[in-house]
């Protein structure tokens, strides 16, 4: 029975992942020190396969016994945390990928890094490939992230050329679906929870920047084919079905049939003005596409918002 040691897994990726690896006959070990994860993500498992540890991944890491992959997904991941957890940020993906480094090493486990688009930080290049470099901004609000995810990146390379681990990176999109923290202050359980609640939908600058938003399912099915493949370099994977903000907006409006005024707000520091994956090389190496629609993926992740904030129970 292959073993596999998820990170973060308390989280919203992280816990569909748990899921998913169980469903495939998976012994999982979840860790997470519940900073930004919550354990209501994970506590309809019921399963002798299934550990949860809570630890900081930041400290040293132990287990017993073999352990055939590990998956980094430890970190804050929205702006509202960047701005409330910078240090804890930057200590994630510096230590804690250190540590989750020297584990896979110790096991002779395959490594996958769960990286981010916002290595690309706000592109001069559109839609962004694996061979682009990015234009991050290293001391601004957002590069607490960005720069601890472009680091973690770079020591994932060193340990597979200097130690010769087996490592993937995946460089994730925006994501959405059920378990997404409402209060977290990206686009998608904003306006959809605004939208469910009638109140005013919030845009930030003109709303015709664009983003383009894949649902959990694609997102882990992507992660599972790039873990189990060769390839040790970057791999985009998202729906490179690109939209504004606004279109975003009116989309879930018609779903969700309500009257809600979109207002303005200022457009925060670095936010990027485009956000478009290249997935070809993922189409290629691990033959996947998003199957999901947008309209479909909401339409299933309204469902559980509307009985996450009580609308129905």
């Amino acid at each position: 029975m292959p073993r596999v040691l998820i990170t973060g897994g308390a989280g919203f990726l992280g816990s569909h992942l748990c899921d998913y690896f169980l469903n495939r006959g998976f012994e999982v070990i979840c860790m997470d020190n519940l900073l930004t994860g919550d354990i209501s993500n994970i506590a309809h498992i019921r399963s002798e396969k299934f550990l949860f540890i809570k630890q900081d991944v930041t400290n040293y890491l132990y287990l017993d016994g073999p352990l055939d992959y590990i998956l980094h997904f430890a970190s804050p991941a929205s702006p509202v945390d960047y701005q409330q957890l910078p240090i804890q940020t930057l200590k994630v993906g510096s230590l804690g990928t250190h540590k989750a480094l020297g584990l896979a090493k110790e096991k002779k486990a395959v490594f996958l890094l769960a990286s981010t688009s916002e290595v690309y930080g706000d592109p001069l290049v559109h839609p962004q490939s694996e061979d682009y470099w990015g234009n991050v901004n290293p001391i601004g609000p957002r590069g607490v992230y960005d720069e601890a995810k472009r680091f973690a990146e770079a020591l994932t390379m060193a340990y597979h050329r200097y130690h010769g681990i087996e490592t993937r990176i995946a460089r994730i999109f925006n994501t959405y679906g059920p378990r997404m923290r409402i209060n977290d202050g990206r686009v998608v359980p904003t306006l959809m929870a605004q939208a469910l609640q009638g109140r005013e939908m919030t845009i930030f600058g003109d709303g015709r920047q664009t983003r383009s938003f894949c649902f959990v399912e694609d997102m882990v099915e992507g992660i599972y084919r790039l873990l189990i493949s060769d390839c040790q370099t970057p791999v985009n994977l998202g729906n490179p079905c690109e939209m504004t903000i606004l279109e975003f907006a009116e989309t879930l409006r018609k779903l969700t049939g309500t009257d809600s005024r979109i207002v303005f707000k200022p457009l925060p520091v670095d936010d990027p003005k485009v956000r478009q994956p290249d997935i070809r090389k993922a189409q290629k190496l691990l033959n996947w596409s998003p199957r999901y629609g947008l309209e479909e993926g909401l339409t299933k992740t309204l469902e559980w918002m509307r009985k996450k904030i009580g609308l129905i129970h």
